[in-house]
């Protein structure tokens, strides 16, 4: 097995074959783990018109793509807060 002194590039990752892949540190995946095992559906996100003031709007657009994105965390985190500890 090669051992690498840094972390490799997607491009020299796709060239490793597979039988020189260590996989002796990874634990087996047995019965017991499949059954303890939980389904977690992701959420996803959904497109929606929404009404917000431009001075919000204008803020999140101001930091660059994927302003949805953050303006979408902001709300998670404040719905999260809302709920309170599970």
């Amino acid at each position: 097995m090669a051992r690498y002194d840094k972390a490799l590039t997607p491009a020299e990752i796709a060239t490793v074959k597979d039988e020189d892949i260590d996989f002796s540190d990874i634990a087996e995946l047995d019965d017991s783990f499949w059954r303890e095992a939980e389904l977690i559906q992701p959420d996803r996100t959904e497109r929606v018109t929404l009404r917000v003031k431009r001075s919000v709007l204008e803020y999140f657009r101001a930091r660059g793509r994927g302003y949805q994105t953050r303006m979408n965390r902001v709300l998670e985190h404040y719905v999260r807060a809302q709920r309170g500890p599970h």
